[in-house]
């Protein structure tokens, strides 16, 4: 499909308005889902939306059309990512995507998205192999936390600046456990994408975790 010839959903928020810190999208992308929220782009409470982060067990996972990128193609080897995706109900529209470190549209349908970025039929040495941990947003905004320790070096500098609000606490009080969400195992991923991980993804902390090969089916059962 062209991606000339989509017709991308129109957005009230221009990419400008929301919080990015480059190398923390797991904050970046808990921020956005609070304003999708708050602006009434999403539902009040976030149940329309999935935080996915993705990664590997090597920490190396390709992307393509990412800001970062150095060559034409946007290819990035990040050690994991996080991005939103919106469920969306009505008609045949299809679920969104939100990636503040694409340079693809802002947000950008699901099927094009997992084609241009994820490039499922390029062919990838087994260790490249992306997994995909999805999590119910309302469940991500009341357990994510991180004190930023995993952009600190061995004697304690920044690695990269972080963002200049305090540091995310969860609602528990735990102030540190990104890497229980970007830590992917593939004996963790689910067998079956039917009711069970359905229910599931509604319930648990950390989501479910999913292949590349599942991550669509696994979407479109959220419908």
């Amino acid at each position: 499909m062209a991606t000339s010839n989509l017709e991308l959903p129109s957005s009230p928020l221009d990419i400008s308005q929301f919080d990015h810190t480059p190398f923390y999208c797991e904050e970046n992308v808990y921020l956005l889902c609070k304003k999708l929220c708050t602006s009434g782009i999403a539902n009040a409470e976030g149940s329309d939306l999935f935080v996915v982060f993705i990664s590997n067990e090597k920490k190396q996972v390709p992307l393509w059309h990412q800001k970062a990128g150095k060559r034409a193609d946007g290819l990035v080897l990040w050690d994991y990512h996080a991005i939103c995706i919106q469920r969306k109900k009505e008609g045949n529209s299809p679920h969104l995507v939100w990636d503040l470190d694409s340079s693809l549209p802002f947000p950008y349908p699901l099927a094009p998205y997992v084609s241009e970025s994820i490039r499922p039929s390029f062919q990838l040495f087994p260790e490249f192999q992306r997994f995909f941990r999805v999590v119910h947003a309302p469940i991500f905004l009341q357990f994510f936390a991180s004190d930023r320790r995993h952009m600190k070096d061995s004697v304690g500098n920044w690695i990269s600046q972080p963002p200049a609000y305090e540091p995310i606490v969860a609602e528990d009080g735990t102030v540190h456990n990104l890497n229980e969400y970007m830590e992917v195992h593939a004996a963790d991923m689910v067998t079956d994408v039917g009711v069970d991980s359905v229910n599931a993804v509604f319930t648990q902390k950390l989501g479910v975790l999913v292949s590349e090969s599942q991550l669509e089916e696994f979407l479109s059962l959220l419908s």
